[in-house]
Protein backbone atom coordinates (compact mmCIF):
# COMPACT_ATOMS: atom_id res chain seq x y z
CA UNK A 1 0.00 0.00 0.00
CA UNK A 2 1.20 3.11 -1.11
CA UNK A 3 0.71 6.88 0.59
CA UNK A 4 -2.17 9.07 -0.13
CA UNK A 5 -1.04 12.94 -1.00
CA UNK A 6 -3.35 15.97 -0.04
CA UNK A 7 -2.48 19.07 -2.31
CA UNK A 8 -3.80 22.92 -0.64
CA UNK A 9 -3.56 24.53 -3.98
CA UNK A 10 -3.57 28.31 -3.67
CA UNK A 11 -2.71 31.26 -5.84
CA UNK A 12 0.81 31.08 -5.19
CA UNK A 13 1.84 28.07 -3.11
CA UNK A 14 0.51 24.94 -2.12
CA UNK A 15 0.22 22.67 0.98
CA UNK A 16 1.43 19.54 0.76
CA UNK A 17 0.56 16.69 3.39
CA UNK A 18 1.00 13.28 3.25
CA UNK A 19 -0.36 9.97 4.47
CA UNK A 20 1.83 7.34 6.29
CA UNK A 21 2.53 4.44 3.66
CA UNK A 22 -0.39 2.35 5.61
CA UNK A 23 -3.00 5.38 4.86
CA UNK A 24 -3.68 6.24 8.45
CA UNK A 25 -1.99 9.16 9.77
CA UNK A 26 -1.96 12.54 7.77
CA UNK A 27 1.08 14.72 8.51
CA UNK A 28 2.28 18.31 6.52
CA UNK A 29 5.13 17.54 4.50
CA UNK A 30 5.67 21.05 2.82
CA UNK A 31 4.51 23.97 1.16
CA UNK A 32 5.71 24.59 -2.82
CA UNK A 33 5.46 27.11 -4.88
CA UNK A 34 2.84 26.63 -7.56
CA UNK A 35 5.98 27.01 -10.06
CA UNK A 36 7.72 24.19 -8.55
CA UNK A 37 5.26 21.59 -7.75
CA UNK A 38 5.47 19.73 -10.39
CA UNK A 39 9.26 19.08 -9.84
CA UNK A 40 8.59 18.75 -6.51
CA UNK A 41 5.74 16.08 -6.88
CA UNK A 42 7.97 14.35 -9.41
CA UNK A 43 10.75 14.11 -6.76
CA UNK A 44 8.49 13.09 -4.42
CA UNK A 45 6.66 10.40 -6.23
CA UNK A 46 10.56 8.99 -7.23
CA UNK A 47 11.17 8.95 -3.59
CA UNK A 48 7.91 7.49 -2.22
CA UNK A 49 4.73 5.34 -3.20
CA UNK A 50 1.61 7.43 -3.77
CA UNK A 51 -1.81 5.24 -4.82
CA UNK A 52 -3.69 8.02 -4.77
CA UNK A 53 -3.62 12.30 -4.88
CA UNK A 54 -6.56 14.34 -2.94
CA UNK A 55 -6.65 18.07 -4.29
CA UNK A 56 -8.59 20.71 -2.44
CA UNK A 57 -12.40 21.94 -4.01
CA UNK A 58 -12.33 25.78 -3.15
CA UNK A 59 -16.17 26.28 -2.45
CA UNK A 60 -17.72 29.07 -0.72
CA UNK A 61 -20.27 29.06 1.53
CA UNK A 62 -22.59 29.75 -1.39
CA UNK A 63 -21.89 26.81 -3.13
CA UNK A 64 -19.78 28.61 -5.51
CA UNK A 65 -16.36 27.53 -6.73
CA UNK A 66 -13.45 30.05 -6.14
CA UNK A 67 -11.43 31.09 -9.15
CA UNK A 68 -8.49 29.72 -8.19
CA UNK A 69 -10.45 26.78 -9.53
CA UNK A 70 -9.61 27.13 -13.41
CA UNK A 71 -6.31 27.05 -12.11
CA UNK A 72 -6.36 24.24 -10.26
CA UNK A 73 -8.39 22.24 -13.38
CA UNK A 74 -5.59 22.91 -15.50
CA UNK A 75 -3.03 21.63 -12.78
CA UNK A 76 -4.88 18.14 -12.75
CA UNK A 77 -5.15 17.99 -16.30
CA UNK A 78 -1.06 18.07 -16.33
CA UNK A 79 -0.92 16.21 -13.56
CA UNK A 80 -3.13 13.17 -15.13
CA UNK A 81 -0.38 13.87 -18.16
CA UNK A 82 1.97 13.10 -16.44
CA UNK A 83 0.87 10.26 -13.98
CA UNK A 84 -1.92 8.82 -15.51
CA UNK A 85 -1.51 5.72 -12.78
CA UNK A 86 -2.01 7.95 -10.01
CA UNK A 87 -5.81 8.24 -8.69
CA UNK A 88 -7.21 11.70 -8.55
CA UNK A 89 -9.66 12.98 -5.80
CA UNK A 90 -11.47 16.42 -4.86
CA UNK A 91 -12.47 17.02 -1.75
CA UNK A 92 -14.15 20.28 -0.47
CA UNK A 93 -11.80 22.19 1.71
CA UNK A 94 -14.14 24.92 3.59
CA UNK A 95 -13.15 25.99 6.21
CA UNK A 96 -9.73 24.63 6.53
CA UNK A 97 -7.59 27.55 6.06
CA UNK A 98 -9.84 28.98 9.38
CA UNK A 99 -9.38 25.56 11.26
CA UNK A 100 -5.48 25.61 10.02
CA UNK A 101 -5.27 29.33 11.98
CA UNK A 102 -6.97 28.42 14.94
CA UNK A 103 -5.02 24.93 15.40
CA UNK A 104 -1.62 26.89 15.01
CA UNK A 105 -3.06 29.43 17.46
CA UNK A 106 -3.47 26.62 19.63
CA UNK A 107 -0.18 25.03 19.21
CA UNK A 108 1.48 28.07 20.84
CA UNK A 109 3.24 29.52 18.51
CA UNK A 110 4.21 32.68 18.05
CA UNK A 111 2.53 35.14 16.53
CA UNK A 112 4.68 35.64 13.45
CA UNK A 113 4.93 32.06 13.08
CA UNK A 114 1.26 32.04 13.16
CA UNK A 115 0.46 34.33 10.17
CA UNK A 116 2.84 32.77 8.38
CA UNK A 117 1.02 31.61 5.06
CA UNK A 118 2.84 28.75 4.24
CA UNK A 119 2.52 27.11 7.14
CA UNK A 120 -1.10 27.07 7.05
CA UNK A 121 -1.08 25.99 3.39
CA UNK A 122 0.67 22.98 5.34
CA UNK A 123 -1.81 22.45 7.54
CA UNK A 124 -4.70 22.99 5.51
CA UNK A 125 -3.37 20.59 3.46
CA UNK A 126 -3.06 18.08 6.34
CA UNK A 127 -6.97 18.63 7.47
CA UNK A 128 -7.90 18.15 3.21
CA UNK A 129 -6.36 15.11 3.88
CA UNK A 130 -7.40 13.66 7.45
CA UNK A 131 -11.05 14.90 6.48
CA UNK A 132 -10.54 12.63 3.47
CA UNK A 133 -9.46 9.93 5.39
CA UNK A 134 -12.03 9.63 7.91
CA UNK A 135 -14.74 9.94 5.22
CA UNK A 136 -13.41 7.05 3.50
CA UNK A 137 -13.98 5.28 6.92
CA UNK A 138 -17.72 5.87 7.58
Amino acid sequence: MGQILAIDYGKARCGIAATDDMQIIASGLETVENRFLMEFLKKYFNENKVDEVVIGLPIDLKGNVSEVETDILKFIEEFKKEFSDIAVHRFDERFTSKMASFFISQSGKNKKKRQEKGLIDKVSATIILQNFLEQRLR
